[in-house]
């Protein structure tokens, strides 16, 4: 089975990347470009907002790099979680600047457009139904939270993303995604391993932070065959180790060894790092365990007041 190769530019779209990095990844011929563009990180105001976190020129000019080199060489460029949050507006801005792109540079390509809301009404019937679960330590949802509630998405697995490939999508910008769908649906459309092509796409989600020296704005390369992968930085400035990828792995986890997922839980009790090159690391024995029903988790923000920003200025010069 010929290797796979996936092109990560950036952290998060609109974070930038070196244009060096993203040349010497479009030397390794990869067969997808993929980018994870949101994060709950900077907290739920601009789910309700309906705002994104990143700047639009900055968004315009990673992308202004990444569609036309994914349609000279042939192969799809993939967006999840388009404007930071992933509901319909921030969606729309995305699909807007896509298209704007496509004006200016005089592109043709086939657009895939992939939406994660999901209605108030549908919500309140699952959780009548018995069928909306809280994510621990999250309280249970009522139905006082959800009329409360402006947008609601539902962050959907890889499937969405195979069905446009296959459907012959060579741009798809997708709603809110789990953060390594993006990166693995080629893959697993193509017969790779789910489970390696899962943990792969979570250390590419955040690109060069599992680098050392990490950084949000680089690229990495990630590669996968039958029964491994391997990942590797892009810039000369970093190399990826055992400990730098073993680390990114574990992060943002309540288990080490379990990581659940859209469909199923990745078992990493048998991964083992290995520095297969000064700056490549192989990754093997990763499991994807199907769970026993199919749950996506469900993101909404309710209003519960404003806020302030105030701005002070001092002069004294012990305090300074």
């Amino acid at each position: 089975m010929e290797e796979m190769r996936i092109l990560s530019p950036t952290a998060i779209l609109g974070y930038g990347f070196p244009e060096e990095s993203f040349r010497e990844g479009m030397r390794r011929k990869p067969h997808v470009i993929a980018v994870d563009a949101g994060s709950t990180d900077p907290g739920p105001y601009y789910l309700g907002a309906g705002i994104s976190f990143t700047d639009r020129n900055a968004v315009k000019r990673d992308l202004s790099l990444m569609i036309p080199e994914g349609l000279k060489a042939g192969i799809p460029v993939i967006i999840g979680s388009a404007g930071g949050s992933g509901a319909k507006p921030h969606l729309d801005w995305n699909v807007e600047i896509v298209k704007e792109i496509a004006r200016e540079k005089k592109l043709s390509f086939k657009l895939a457009v992939i939406q994660a809301d999901v209605t108030h009404e549908e919500v309140i019937s699952k959780l009548e139904a018995g069928e909306i679960v809280p994510l621990k330590p999250a309280p249970p949802l009522t139905r006082e939270d959800i009329d409360k509630t402006g947008y609601i998405v539902a962050q959907m697995g890889m499937e969405p993303f195979i069905k446009a490939l296959e459907n012959g999508a060579e741009v798809i910008v997708a709603g809110r995604a789990y953060d390594p769908a993006c990166f693995s649906a080629l893959a697993v459309k193509n017969g790779y391993d789910r489970g390696l092509a899962t943990h792969l796409g979570k250390i590419l989600e955040c690109a060069a932070i599992a680098a050392a020296p990490g950084s949000g704005s680089d690229c990495m390369l990630g590669s996968l065959g039958k029964d491994y992968f391997l990942v590797e930085a892009l810039s000369k400035a970093r190399k990826c180790t055992t400990l730098s990828v073993a680390a990114h792995t574990l992060y943002e986890k309540t288990n080490p060894y379990i990581l659940p997922g859209p469909g199923g839980v990745l078992d990493l009790h048998s991964c083992v790092f290995t520095q297969e090159t000064e700056t490549a690391v192989k990754v093997t024995g990763t499991k994807f365990t199907p769970s026993e029903g199919y749950f996506i988790k469900l993101e909404g923000a309710k209003k519960i007041g404003y806020r302030t920003v105030s701005i002070a200025a001092c002069r004294y010069q012990i305090m300074i």
